[in-house]
C-alpha cells in the first residue's frame, strides 16, 4: 500500500456532500451547476453515440476536437494554436495529472499558490516533487511582486497557477500575470496554467491566457475543460495545450493513465466549441445573475461577500459578518444544525490556512440559493446566540 494515499483524508467535498445527504441539507458546497448546459450539445452527443464510433479514440484525441480547440483559442483569445499542440484528456484533473507526472521528477521543487484546488498537492507528491507554497491574502487575493520574488528560487522547476482562480473566484489582472510571467522567465520555470474557468467570467472581463505574454508560449502548459465551458462536469472531457517539446512527454504519461476518452463526448465538445459568441455571452450572463442574486441575498442576511469575478464560487468573510467562529466549525454546524453545506476555505491550504472564510457555489437554481441563504441565516443566529 502506498503510504501517501493511505494517509490522505477524505476530500472536503466528499465530506461535506456526505453530511448534506445525511442531514437532507441544501448543498452549496460542491462546485457543479444545476442549470446552464446547452441542449444542442447534449443532442449532438446522443446522436454521435448512435451513429459514430464507439471504439477507442486516438490517444491524443479525435482530430475534430483537437482542431476545434485550436480554432477556439485562436478565435476567442487571439492565441494562434495548432491542433498538434492539443491533447484531449479525461477531464482537466487527468490533464493536470499527466502534465505533473511528465514534468516533475523526484526532488523537483514545485511552487503552489494557496488557497488551491485540492488535487494539486497530492499529485506533485506522487510524482516525487517537493511542494513549496506562497499564499494569497484576503480580501483581494492579489499576486504581488514581493510575494513572487520571495516564492521563486533557483530550485523552482514548475509553478502551478489557476486563473480564473478556484477557490477564491478572483480573476487575475494583466499586471499580475505579467509579474508571474517575468518570474517564470527570470528563473527558467515552466508554468502549468489551469485555465478551466476561462469562459465563466463576469462584468465584461476577458480572459488573458498566460501563454500570451512575451516568452511564455514555449514554457506554458494550458489546461482547458469542456465540462466547465458547457456546464456538464460529469462529461470529464478536458485538454492540454502545450508546445511540442512539452506535449510529447505529456502525451506519453497520458497514454498510460486513460489513453482515450468517450468519442461521442469528444465529438460533441468539438461541435460546442464552434458555437456562436452569443452562447458564451448568454452563459456568462446567466451565471452572473445567479452570482448577483446570491450576493444580494447574503447581504440581506447580514453576510459580507468577497469579490467574485469568475468561476461558480464566491466567499463570505465570517469575521466581517460578525461571526466569531473558525470556518471549519461554522461549516460543520451549518450543515448539521441549519441544513446548508458550504466549504471552509482553510481546506484549500496545505499550510498556514486562513481560518475565517467560507466558499459557496452559486451556480444553482433561485429556489436552491434562497434555501441555502436561509440556512446560513439560521447558522449565523445559532452562533450569535451561543447555543
Amino acid at each position: 500500500m502506498n503510504p501517501l494515499f493511505a494517509t490522505l483524508p477524505t476530500s472536503i467535498f466528499e465530506h461535506m456532500s456526505g453530511l448534506a445527504r445525511d442531514h437532507d441539507a441544501v448543498n452549496l458546497g460542491q462546485g457543479f451547476p444545476d442549470f446552464g448546459w446547452p441542449d444542442d450539445v447534449v443532442d449532438f452527443a446522443a446522436d454521435a453515440l448512435r451513429t459514430g464510433s464507439n471504439q477507442y479514440a486516438p490517444m491524443r484525441g479525435l482530430p475534430v476536437l483537437r482542431q476545434a480547440v485550436a480554432d477556439h483559442y485562436t478565435r476567442h483569445q487571439n492565441v494562434r494554436t495548432s491542433a498538434d499542440e492539443v491533447i484531449v484528456t479525461s477531464g482537466a484533473t487527468e490533464a493536470l495529472a499527466s502534465s505533473i507526472l511528465a514534468m516533475v521528477a523526484p526532488g523537483d521543487e514545485v511552487l503552489l499558490i494557496q488557497p488551491l484546488y485540492d488535487a494539486y498537492v497530492p499529485m506533485v507528491r506522487r510524482a516525487g516533487g517537493i511542494p513549496r507554497f506562497m499564499s494569497l491574502t484576503p480580501p483581494d487575493w492579489r499576486l504581488t511582486e514581493e510575494a513572487l520574488s520571495a516564492a521563486f528560487t533557483d530550485r523552482t522547476k514548475l509553478v502551478i497557477f489557476c486563473n480564473p482562480h478556484n477557490p477564491t473566484g478572483r480573476m487575475f489582472g494583466a499586471d499580475e500575470l505579467e509579474l508571474l510571467a517575468e518570474a517564470c522567465l527570470r528563473h527558467g520555470v515552466i508554468a502549468l496554467s489551469d485555465e478551466v474557468w476561462e469562459h465563466v467570467i463576469f462584468d465584461g472581463r476577458r480572459h488573458i491566457p498566460l501563454s500570451s505574454f512575451p516568452g511564455m508560449r514555449d514554457r506554458t502548459v494550458k489546461i482547458g475543460s469542456a465540462g466547465k465551458i458547457f456546464s456538464m462536469t460529469g462529461w470529464k472531457i478536458g485538454w492540454i495545450v502545450a508546445p511540442e517539446t512539452l506535449a510529447v512527454p505529456i502525451s506519453k504519461a497520458h497514454q498510460f493513465l486513460t489513453f482515450a476518452s468517450a468519442p461521442n463526448l469528444q465529438a460533441a465538445a468539438a461541435y460546442g466549441l464552434g458555437k456562436e459568441d452569443m452562447y458564451f455571452e448568454t452563459m456568462r450572463a446567466n451565471f452572473q445573475q445567479a452570482r448577483d442574486t446570491t450576493i444580494a441575498g447574503l447581504g440581506e442576511a447580514g453576510f459580507v461577500a468577497l469579490p467574485a469575478e469568475g468561476t461558480y464560487f464566491l466567499s463570505i468573510d465570517l469575521a466581517a459578518s460578525g461571526i466569531a467562529a473558525s470556518d471549519r466549525d461554522f461549516c460543520e454546524r451549518a450543515v448539521r444544525e441549519a441544513g446548508v453545506a458550504a466549504i471552509p476555505m482553510s481546506a484549500f491550504y496545505d499550510e498556514g490556512a486562513e481560518g475565517n472564510v467560507v466558499r459557496l457555489c452559486f451556480a444553482k437554481q433561485p429556489e436552491t440559493i434562497r434555501a441555502g441563504i436561509e440556512g446560513l441565516r439560521t447558522a449565523k443566529a445559532l452562533w450569535k446566540a451561543g447555543s
